[in-house]
């Protein structure tokens, strides 16, 4: 049984691998049989080679977003823990406060980017906050979820054996509801770069979206897939670090 196992686990990763490798090739066929121009479509080629000459810009580039991504990830996850405790234990609040965190959330990032740029400025505030705002949510709403969808039984035996809101929280609810808050923080994680590049793109000096604006305007493709890449890899490695992390925290699942 561990042999198949083992076989399966593999067979997860080799084959979306091969099956990138193949779009890759594909790509590059394409791209050099029927000569397209860089400046419409770059090849990966082209890109490695973007990598390979700029690597000290994109790095330095690549530096201020992830110090911009960080920062409003881990603020989102402390203002999301602390705001699901105060809606459990205060319940009025989340009963006037649940249904308007939906409608903050249709709002668009490209709208509210500028006037956080015009309040906040162009340095890394304004871009932290759009993290924050953009982030947050999710592992909120997955955070009450969890809490909400707790075993009634469990919280009577709590009720029996005369537990306070506190200990019912910190024993019972907290516990129980780490699984879906991590769900919500692997969303949130993805979003975080998204929400980082665009504020970048609407007013900045250094990040990834500040370098795909000027590349954009250069009509330089390659540059401008090089950063969506880089952006693409720091997604997965931020929700690879939160899964072994879950693993880790949370043996007892």
């Amino acid at each position: 049984m561990k042999n198949l196992s083992t076989i399966d686990k593999l067979k997860n990763i080799a084959y979306p691998l091969a099956t990138f490798i193949g779009i890759i090739i594909i790509w590059e066929i394409t791209v050099v049989k029927f000569s397209v121009p860089s400046y419409i479509l770059p090849s990966p080629k082209d890109i490695y080679l973007e990598f390979v000459n700029d690597w000290q810009v994109l790095a330095m580039h690549s530096k201020v977003t992830l110090k911009e991504t960080v920062i409003g990830l881990f603020m989102s996850v402390i203002i999301s823990l602390l705001i699901g405790m105060i809606m459990d234990f205060v319940p009025f609040i989340k009963k006037c406060f649940h249904p308007i965190m939906y409608v903050t959330q249709m709002i668009p990032t490209i709208t509210i980017a500028p006037l956080l740029v015009i309040w906040f400025g162009f340095g890394i505030k304004s871009k932290v906050i759009c993290v924050i705002l953009t982030c947050f949510f999710p592992m909120l709403i997955n955070f009450i979820d969890g809490m909400d969808s707790i075993d009634r039984d469990l919280l009577n035996l709590f009720k029996i054996m005369k537990s306070n809101r506190l200990k019912t929280f910190v024993h019972l609810k907290f516990p129980m509801a780490m699984d879906k808050f991590f769900t919500g923080l692997k969303i949130s994680s993805t979003y975080a770069f998204i929400a980082a590049t665009v504020a970048e793109w609407l007013g900045g000096s250094a990040g990834l979206g500040v370098y795909m604006v000027r590349a954009k305007s250069s009509y330089a493709l390659d540059k401008v897939f090089a950063c969506t890449l880089l952006v693409v890899l720091f997604s997965l490695l931020f929700v690879g670090l939160i899964s072994i992390f879950k693993k880790i925290l949370i043996k007892w699942r």
